[in-house]
């Protein structure tokens, strides 16, 4: 049964926007990451920022927020979401074990290709993903659960934009999905702010999601700027907590998740689709990414 505030959300996706860009007049502000991903979008890539006040709910900053984008591996969340809501209505244990097979196979993100373990509780290959994106781990659970499970619990919470397209590959044909995940920043930012609620399902789910998600070792993009360390950084340090999801391709850096502080805290989302021509093009837009961070971290702390 869809929730109010689902179908809220989904009555507000429908509204017509009046401004593409804006911010809330507030010090600190958002002008050095409207300058920085400005410069990144004068120079030909495609932004997308959205900032959202974990109180009121509320924009606080963003620029383009409802283009789709490609998102990499931050579509990976639909997936633990939906792992998690099994778990949480019984209908999957934790403790439920799941081979390692040669079609999940494939390179780059993830730990359990160098383990030596041929299977792990389902659990633990939640975690896996949640702490490193493990793309075996993902392939697994994806083969264990099913990618129309995936995409009907998407449907279900009011995403219209952001979707799980396909499984991890090592190329992608002409009759593959382009890309293994797409989202708009407005729907990204919107799922980390109800998953700090508890609107996710409900908070059992919500939470262990987060909990999953708090792993992650990846804070090379936005949470650069958060100080924090990258293998451990669960709990409150300096009056701040996070939690993000990364993604990361060709031409592709994209992050979503929550930052608190002593002011506040914000669910954000971010991605840019870029031409990659050189080391050099890739710095930039991490060092634009770095910038958002810092803004971020003044609005809250």
């Amino acid at each position: 049964m869809t929730t109010p505030m689902l179908r809220d959300r989904s009555a507000r996706l429908a509204a017509p926007v009046s401004a593409r860009r804006r911010a809330l007049e507030r010090s600190p502000s958002f002008r050095p990451s409207f300058r920085a991903l400005g410069a990144l979008a004068y120079e030909g890539a495609r932004v997308s920022v959205a900032a959202v006040d974990l109180q009121s709910g509320q924009s606080v900053f963003a620029v383009d927020e409802r283009i789709v984008l490609p998102t990499a591996s931050i579509g990976k969340i639909l997936l633990l979401i939906e792992v998690s809501a099994r778990m949480t209505d019984r209908s999957l244990s934790e403790f439920s074990i799941v081979d390692r097979s040669m079609q999940d196979s494939v390179a780059d993100s993830g730990l359990w290709q160098y383990l030596q373990a041929p299977a792990l509780p389902l659990s633990d290959l939640a975690a896996l993903v949640g702490s490193t994106s493990d793309n075996v781990a993902t392939n697994a659970l994806l083969r264990h659960i099913g990618l129309d499970a995936v995409r009907a619990r998407t449907e279900s919470l009011g995403l219209v934009r952001t979707a799980l397209l396909d499984v991890v590959r090592e190329s992608r044909g002409p009759d593959d999905a382009p890309q293994l995940s797409v989202g708009s920043t407005a729907e990204l930012a919107w799922l980390f702010y109800a998953l700090a609620h508890g609107h996710i399902i409900d908070p059992t789910t919500s939470q262990r999601v987060l909990g999953w998600l708090s792993l992650n070792t990846d804070l090379s993009m936005v949470a650069s700027a958060f100080g924090r360390d990258p293998l451990a950084h669960r709990g409150v340090e300096h009056s701040t907590w996070m939690v993000n999801k990364t993604g990361c391709d060709a031409g592709v850096r994209s992050e979503s998740g929550i930052l608190r502080g002593p002011r506040g805290g914000l669910a954000y989302a971010v991605s840019v689709q870029f031409e990659e021509r050189d080391l050099a093009s890739r710095l930039r837009v991490l060092d634009a990414l770095r910038v958002f961070g810092l803004d971020l971290l003044e609005f809250v702390h």
